[in-house]
């Protein structure tokens, strides 16, 4: 592979989120010395995405406290700012960024640009009151109109969606939250478990309709009702909707990169050409501790991954970059946790009070564990994982699982919004 020191120019990093910051801070820890440039499509600098469809909607936070980092920070990292300047493409034989009437040369490459939410294919239904979160200017868009919202109806019962049905029920909204799967959080969680977190919904006053589609919006020009496939007309002021969400890679559009699913990175985090990089929500790598490619959408993973493709991007020897995943989410109260990749069995190992809602799931891959999840007890799960990275007997979990929970819970600080 050609070295940095072969790779005559500038690190270019494209991308202006956790990631991006990431990755020009960990370029200086590896003591690169040259250009730095951070491009960003946003006007903001990079910021903090978990607490938009929690703290941020219910006004537990305003937006100017979001902020990872000020301008003085990367001045002092030396790194030449570019926001509110989307990328358009990429000419890899000229090794150029192409920006909207300018070109922008790099060395190396590193690709941050994260994911976008899917919308509903609704054609010509209304567009007032109907909302898709992913930037702060989204997440201030929403909140105005819950504010004034009666009737709130979120599509997709994931963990954003589900975060956003208990801020928008905690400033008293009637809420309904449609979800096309049998159970929500099932696909990540297993049937079993993701109806347990379902029960949170209905604890709070919200309805949950699993098993049902969304038919159309209605309502003109602002939205008045979500029709659903078995005929319901749910009455909606504003419509949130969280069905998922795709990889940022239109701008790669045809520049000759791996975009099957996102940007297709090796196990070092290389895009499969000299010095292009990616990192975060947007990159699919093959991760050496599972021995399988994975995109993850997850805080602590594009954090990882931004610094380890940062190190290789200016290494002569890159190195592998392993990942153990975890996730969380705030909802009602209660922080949902996992940590590692289930395998496919569907029943997990419970340990502690299911109905009560507090409780360890372990969940096997084969006869070795594969995920912890833990419900309202944020103070035990990074507790296993030393045992989920070196993929310990699943036995081992449980017993571990079983001496924690029956020991007195500690006070627990710092671990809810």
């Amino acid at each position: 592979m050609t070295t940095m020191s072969e790779r005559p120019g500038p690190v270019v990093v494209v991308g202006a989120s956790l990631a991006g910051l990431r990755a020009v801070e960990g370029v200086r820890r590896a003591g690169f010395k040259g250009e730095l440039v951070l491009v960003g499509a946003e006007e903001h600098l990079p910021y903090n995405r978990p607490p938009l469809s929690k703290d941020l909607l219910t006004g537990m936070v305003e937006h100017n406290a979001l902020g990872l980092c000020t301008e003085e920070h990367l001045a002092d990292l030396g790194v030449t700012l570019r926001l509110g300047t989307p990328a358009m493409g990429l000419d890899l034989d000229a090794r150029e960024v192409v920006l909207n009437g300018a070109r922008l040369p790099f060395g190396s490459l590193l690709v941050t640009t994260g994911s976008r939410p899917a919308a509903l294919p609704h054609g010509g239904a209304p567009q007032q009151g109907v909302h898709l979160l992913r930037t702060v200017d989204d997440a201030l868009a929403l909140r105005d109109d819950l504010l004034r919202a009666r009737d709130v109806v979120v599509v997709g019962a994931g963990f954003v969606g589900a975060e956003v049905a208990s801020s928008a029920a905690e400033l008293g909204a009637r809420v309904t939250v449609v979800e096309a799967a049998p159970a929500p959080l099932a696909r990540a969680l297993g049937p079993t478990i993701g109806e347990v977190c379902g029960r949170l919904h209905g604890l709070h006053g919200v309805t949950l309709r699993c098993g049902a589609g969304v038919a159309a919006l209605e309502g003109t020009p602002a939205v008045t009702s979500v029709r659903l496939t078995d005929g319901t007309r749910l009455p909606a002021d504003v419509v949130v909707v969280g069905v998922g969400v795709r990889p940022d890679t239109d701008w790669l559009e045809g520049s000759g990169l791996d975009l099957s699913d996102g940007v297709v990175c090796d196990e070092t985090l290389n895009a499969g050409h000299p010095g292009i990089w990616a990192a975060g929500d947007v990159a699919t790598w093959t991760n050496p501790l599972y021995g399988r490619r994975m995109r993850l959408q997850a805080w602590t993973a594009a954090s990882e991954q931004a610094l380890a493709a940062a190190r290789n991007a200016v290494a002569d020897t890159p190195k592998p970059c392993s990942v153990v995943p975890y996730f969380w989410s705030d909802q009602y109260g209660k922080r949902l946790a996992a940590l590692g990749v289930p395998g496919e069995a569907d029943e997990p190992h419970v340990v502690g009070d299911l109905e009560g809602l507090r409780f360890v799931s372990l969940h096997p891959d084969g006869d070795r564990i594969g995920m912890v999840f833990a419900l309202d007890r944020p103070d035990l799960i990074m507790k296993f994982r030393r045992l989920v990275m070196t993929r310990a007997p699943f036995g081992e979990a449980v017993e571990l699982a079983e001496r924690l929970v029956a020991e007195p819970a500690h006070e627990e600080q710092g671990v809810r919004s």
